[in-house]
């Protein structure tokens, strides 16, 4: 059973349906009109960005497209929901916050920084050659660190804690 509202004012369509006797073959709202001559713009301003060039193919197929955004936004629009609304929440929909997918950092680590000894500069080149060479490290270490630098960086861990930290 069809239960029909008692508001009349809701059941009537704006629908210009053409002078007398001479009447479009279909009904559309006041605002499909509008709607529809923005949506053909939007359509033909996106087919000129793209490159599509202005013939009766680009035409016909913008004027295809245009019914066919237009008949589906027209079943979302009517007097509960109008046009503004809808235009309204599709910018809340686009301009809204996302959950954030990117890393914004990671681990900062410093185990491929070289440890050693402050290289003081050369005050004269004569100093400079009778300064020994330093000495060669064994072929059998595969680290780049000395026992004495190792020691530096194990010495100098633990000075941050706090007091109450045992």
């Amino acid at each position: 059973m069809l239960v029909r509202t008692d508001d009349e004012i809701y059941r009537v369509d704006s629908v210009w349906l053409g002078p007398p006797r001479a009447t479009f073959p279909w009904r559309a709202r006041y605002v499909s009109y509008g709607l529809g001559l923005l949506v053909m713009i939007g359509v033909m301003f996106v087919q000129r960005r793209v490159g599509i060039g202005l013939d009766f193919f680009s035409v016909a197929w913008a004027l295809v497209i245009t019914v066919v955004i237009t008949r589906f936004l027209g079943q979302r629009i009517n007097y509960e929901r109008p046009l503004g609304q809808v235009v309204e929440l599709f910018r809340h929909e686009i301009t809204g916050p996302r959950v954030r997918t990117a890393v914004g950092g990671g681990e900062v680590r410093s185990d491929h920084v070289r440890v050693g000894p402050v290289v003081r500069a050369r005050k004269a080149k004569a100093k400079a050659s009778k300064t020994p060479k330093a000495p060669k490290v064994p072929a059998e270490r595969d680290s780049w660190q000395t026992s004495r630098t190792k020691g530096r960086a194990a010495a100098g861990r633990g000075k941050g804690r706090s007091r109450g930290a045992t």
